[in-house]
């Protein structure tokens, strides 16, 4: 049985490998991790599927938000997405992106953006318009750079750079300033 609830914290490592498996080394290079790196996901909302059928909890997806700014405009970054090989193709990933959304929706937020695989995120709302307007801290394929607002208008004055927001991770958080 598949279950899906917060990411604990003893999770973080099979996390990674499960990252690891799904994007391989690149996953580093992509912009979109520009936005993640020194950050924490946003509170709240990260998820983590189990699968239970072998008599252990085994961790077989993941989806995480980051807080951003679109310009102006308070927003998410949805990703990665993950799912573990032997579970692709079973609807997983879909059931991980609308626990997301709804928990983003009841906690008050707005909008959310990400980079990914336009005619996949479209069934969920996605799509490129809404992002013509901003700009990544690296490059990007422009159809691959999807917006939704979860309100109406939500990003009407979504434009210019894309920032990250939220609390620093780790070390960083205690910088000295030279």
């Amino acid at each position: 049985m598949i279950w899906i609830a917060p990411e604990p914290p003893s999770a973080a490592p099979a996390r990674e490998a499960l990252l690891d498996c799904a994007f391989g080394p690149a996953r580093w290079q992509k912009t979109a991790e520009r936005l993640r790196e020194g950050r924490l996901p946003a509170v709240g909302l990260s998820f983590a599927a189990f699968d239970d059928a072998a008599g252990a909890a085994k961790l077989v997806s993941t989806l995480r938000f980051w807080n951003v700014r679109l310009g102006n405009v308070e927003a998410l970054l949805l990703g990665p997405v993950a799912v573990d090989g032997g579970q692709r193709g079973k609807g997983l990933g879909g059931r991980m992106i609308r626990r997301g959304l709804a928990a983003a929706a009841a906690l008050g937020h707005r909008a959310v953006i990400l980079v990914g695989d336009a005619p996949y995120y479209s069934r969920f709302g996605f799509a490129a318009e809404p992002a013509q307007r901003l700009r990544l801290p690296g490059p990007v394929d422009p159809r691959r750079f999807l917006a939704l607002a979860l309100v109406p208008e939500a990003l009407v004055r979504a434009e210019g750079a894309v920032r990250p927001t939220g609390l620093l991770a780790g070390p960083a958080r205690h910088e000295r300033v030279a």
